[in-house]
């Protein structure tokens, strides 16, 4: 009998469920495949080698001692990484416990408590008027199962969150060597336009005293003494810019190791990175798929926001849970620990949404939008990755050609200095007009040290483009798409 009422109340449940209703709901975004994002004419024409993506300690091949010492240091201490660090633990918590949620729950308790009733409340016969001792102990169950997968679609939610989360703990390390990279080189380069400077200066200053022997000698006249001062001027202004960017980039590895400004004045002059010109991968678009951790890390967030959908679409459907609770409680001087001090009660429970005011259709709405939200930045970090890559590839090339330009500029002027010093050394020309060829040389290096300088940091900004040295086989495997789409019908 009792069976049969249990699954009359089923059936009736079943049908009033439909007055809270999920129909019609559901999202619109769908995720960009990779290979719908043309890109071979762009890629066309570049050495594609399978051994191009970048180690996890990729700062070595630039063969800096100083370097690896910095980035170990910098990975240690830096409290940006400590902070994306403990996100992740955090995230990995939140993930727990919705594991545990899916659990039963067993408790247990015990209390005595002495209390003295007035005759007012119970006659004396009945115990009124003494005080007496209550003992209570007690065993509480309770279990909801998870009827439709709700429960376990919220613990993947948030596993998926964490995994997020540690992926971009690992974004936040890349992106941090390559800035400690990029200062480093800054820093090198400083050096490099100081020394330049210093060298366009003492040429000033030469030149401006040979003119001034013109002058006095009634050769040259006061403009082009005039003119040898605004050069002198011109170069201290220079060199106070190069001493100053020194500072400015030792600063700036100072904040990047995580140490006071005082470590950055203790790092030596860099020597000049070189950097070979690095291979890029075969099958681009699908290889930064599992290369990029930004990538990866929206892949996450879109499974995660996908079984988010799942839990607000089963809060339509009926509940069920159980619970049990037994204990001794006795009063006065009886011993807790007697049959007669026993109870206990076992009870299931079935509750369903009928009328709710369209608080769950509204919720399942939110999840629908922040699925489409989690696609749509999914979409834009492939579109950009994809983007940066090729731009980034371009760059490279551009700076190919433009070195190899500078360099005929720069054996041109270094030809030309050659010459004017043999001219003067043989009575020929003066020595203020190989000072003029020579500030043509300085000018020339200086645009070859920019270059340099470009290099190195375009070929970082490249290694981090191609994912910084991301390892995908050391971190959990992100879905190729959300495998619950089929609940988003």
């Amino acid at each position: 009998m009792r069976l049969h009422i249990f699954a009359a109340a089923t059936v009736f449940t079943f049908t009033l469920a439909g007055c809270a209703s999920s129909a019609g709901l559901h999202p619109h975004n769908t995720m960009i495949a990779p290979s719908a994002l043309a890109s071979g004419h762009s890629l066309a024409g570049l050495d594609l080698t399978p051994a191009g993506w970048p180690a996890d300690d990729w700062w070595k091949g630039l063969g800096d001692p100083q370097l690896d010492a910095l980035m170990s240091e910098a990975l240690h201490h830096n409290p940006g990484l400590g902070i994306a660090n403990a996100r992740a633990r955090e995230a990995q918590a939140v993930a727990r416990l919705a594991e545990a949620a899916r659990k039963p729950e067993l408790s247990a308790g015990a209390s005595i408590s002495g209390a003295r009733l007035p005759t007012t409340l119970l006659p004396s016969a009945a115990g009124g008027g003494h005080f007496a001792w209550a003992k209570y102990g007690y065993a509480r169950f309770s279990w909801s199962p998870d009827l439709w997968g709700g429960k376990r679609a919220a613990w993947e939610a948030a596993l998926g969150e964490a995994r997020a989360t540690e992926v971009e703990a690992r974004a936040a390390r890349i992106e941090l060597s390559g800035n400690v990279a990029r200062a480093y080189a800054q820093l090198g380069y400083a050096f490099t336009q100081q020394d330049l400077a210093k060298a366009e200066l003492q040429r000033a200053r030469n030149a401006r005293a040979l003119t001034r022997q013109r002058v006095t000698a009634g050769i040259d006249s006061q403009i082009q003494l005039q003119q040898g001062n605004a050069e002198v001027a011109t170069a201290a202004q220079q060199l106070a810019v190069a001493t100053r960017a020194i500072d400015a980039a030792r600063s700036a590895l100072s904040v990047l190791l995580g140490k006071g400004p005082d470590r950055g004045r203790e790092i030596s002059r860099p020597t000049v990175l070189k950097p070979d010109r690095l291979a890029v991968p075969t099958n681009l678009p699908a290889g930064l798929i599992g290369h990029r951790a930004d990538l990866v890390a929206a892949r996450w967030r879109v499974e995660a926001a996908s079984r988010q959908i799942k839990v607000a679409k089963t809060a339509f459907m009926p509940n069920l849970s159980i619970g049990a609770l037994a204990g001794l409680l006795t009063m006065g001087g009886h011993n807790l620990f007697e049959l007669p001090a026993r109870f206990y009660q076992f009870g299931p429970s079935l509750s369903l949404p009928i009328f709710d005011g369209g608080r769950l259709r509204a919720n399942l709405a939110g999840k629908d939008a922040a699925y489409d939200l989690a696609v749509a930045q999914y979409n834009r970090t492939l579109i950009n990755a994809l983007n940066q890559v090729a731009d980034e590839l371009s760059a490279a090339q551009s700076l190919q050609q433009q070195m190899h330009a500078q360099r005929q500029a720069q054996h041109a002027a270094r030809l030309a200095w050659k010459l004017a010093r043999q001219r003067y050394e043989a009575g020929i020309g003066s020595y203020l007009q190989a000072l003029v060829v020579r500030q043509q040389l300085l000018a020339a290096e200086r645009g070859m040290a920019t270059l340099q300088a470009r290099q190195v940091d375009l070929s970082v900004q490249l290694i981090e483009a191609l994912g910084g040295g991301f390892q995908p086989h050391a971190m959990p495997a992100a879905p190729t798409t959300p495998s619950s789409t089929s609940t988003h019908s």
